[in-house]
């Protein structure tokens, strides 16, 4: 996927990688990431792979941490 420069504000888009940055992906786009972006972590990452980051997450936003763990129940 393309990420949108405004996403990913403090870095190059260009060099990101998405296995060795996947928390880095996966914290900014589920607190600011579009449709597309959210539907898109949703098909890359792993179910448990999404808990683990919203679970030791430092970066999320408290709501947003909220949301997830709803969505994310067994």
């Amino acid at each position: 996927m393309e990420f949108r420069p405004a996403l990913f504000w403090d870095t190059d888009p260009e060099t990101i990688d998405t296995e060795k940055h996947a928390q880095y992906i996966i914290e900014r786009v589920l607190d600011f990431g579009h449709d597309d972006e959210v539907r898109w972590v949703w098909h890359t990452y792993s179910k448990s792979q999404l808990k683990t980051v919203i679970t030791h997450s430092r970066s999320l936003r408290p709501k947003t941490k909220a949301l997830w763990k709803l969505l994310l129940q067994d």
